[in-house]
């Protein structure tokens, strides 16, 4: 078994691994509950680019204690698992013309078409509740700039970050991704692979997402800062290194009950720090001894769930019907276009006086009807629309 990929298996006339259903399972999975999680960010605890006036607890405790900590990394997972197979059927030159195909064009597209409408509502919203005195250029170019560092990519393109991010680690990564392939770095993974078969073994990856953090956070604590780089590329290089060789697949598989446990305990330790009240400084404020605390917790977290969902998809989404392929297909221009759709509607529905619950549910639907319209109506049957936004061209 070592050396196999994750899937293990050949066709019946031996042409090379099958497709990994779970795997595209689980990217339609994740896509899903990042629109949820941005659709619900208005009602919840923190800071967002439209906010509702009263939040809901309940809301606060499940997407920020306990999905914000492993929603992305667990999309940087399974986009450096995508990576590994995708190196397998391609050439490098062939590899980096399909990123720019797949995520730099519709980075940049989006980027031009979308960041000014979700900057114009931003600048509305903040003029209207928080007193902005600004003009929109003003707050679209000065207000929102992060300085010279990744923060740069969100600047550019709003929640498309993501694939801005995507695209410089498929390019700085491709040498060493190349040479992984080789012999010496097949060395390299397979004793990799030779500790994991030590129970808890998988654990150990958790010691680089915890130097990324603890070494990088203090000295760049904002959103999209060189710590969130390093920490997502740690983790698109190990969904990389997953599918190479299967005995990282078994480790999953066999200690998926210890990393569920360590995860639910360090869920409820985050839940803790949310209920003493004292999150929102010890996220942002070095100077302070829990903001050690709550960037030692958020990885274990995001590590044992990010396992466990692989495990998930292995044992109950390893299979393909025409939802998932309808899925596979929607995934980047409905990841393009949900967020500017959550944005305006949740605008106009948070000034509505109705209850927490009513605005939730109006929103969540609402962008979900909407976005999903978008790409019904206008990406999906218009070839030039299809490849500006990420999609393969129409089979004729």
């Amino acid at each position: 078994m070592q050396g196999q990929v994750v899937s293990g298996q050949t066709d019946s006339n031996s042409r090379g691994p099958v497709r990994v259903h779970y795997l595209d399972s689980l990217r339609v999975l994740a896509v899903f509950m990042v629109f949820v999680f941005h659709a619900a960010k208005p009602f919840t605890a923190g800071d967002w680019h439209v906010m509702n006036a009263q939040t809901s607890t309940v809301a606060s405790v499940f997407f920020m204690a306990f999905l914000a900590p492993w929603g992305m990394p667990f999309f940087f997972l399974l986009a450096g698992a995508g990576t590994w197979f995708a190196l397998r059927k391609r050439t490098a030159r062939q590899f980096a013309g399909e990123r720019f195909r797949r995520l730099l064009v519709p980075f940049l597209v989006g980027s031009v078409l979308l960041t000014p409408l979700q900057a114009y509502f931003e600048w509305k919203f903040a003029v209207r509740v928080e007193g902005f005195v600004g003009t929109y250029l003003q707050f679209l170019i000065v207000e929102r700039w992060g300085g010279w560092n990744p923060s740069l990519i969100d600047w550019v393109g709003y929640h498309l970050w993501f694939l801005g991010d995507l695209f410089v680690f498929s390019l700085i990564a491709l040498p060493l991704l190349l040479w992984l392939k080789g012999a010496s770095g097949r060395g390299i993974i397979s004793r990799l692979a030779a500790l994991c078969e030590h129970r808890g073994g998988i654990l150990l990856f958790i010691v680089p997402l915890l130097a990324a953090q603890l070494g990088l956070r203090p000295f760049s604590p904002n959103d999209h800062s060189w710590a969130d780089f390093c920490y997502y590329l740690v983790f698109f290089l190990s969904g990389y290194l997953f599918c190479a060789d299967e005995r990282f697949v078994r480790a999953i598989r066999r200690d998926r009950w210890l990393v569920l446990a360590i995860g639910v305990a360090a869920l409820l330790g985050m839940v803790a720090i949310f209920a003493l009240g004292e999150a929102e400084t010890w996220f942002w404020e070095p100077s302070e001894p829990g903001f050690y605390l709550i960037w030692a917790v958020a990885p274990i977290i995001a590590w044992c769930w990010s396992l466990f969902m692989l495990f998930i998809g292995m044992r109950f989404l390893d299979f393909s019907n025409k939802w998932l392929q309808y899925g596979q297909e929607a995934i980047v221009p409905f990841y393009l276009f949900h967020q500017p759709v959550i944005i305006v509607i949740a605008f106009y529905v948070v000034q509505w006086q109705a209850g927490v619950t009513v605005k939730m549910l109006a929103v969540v639907i609402g962008s979900f009807v909407v976005t999903l319209g978008i790409y019904e109506l206008l990406v999906r049957r218009v070839a030039p629309l299809r490849a500006l936004f990420g999609m393969k061209s129409l089979r004729p």
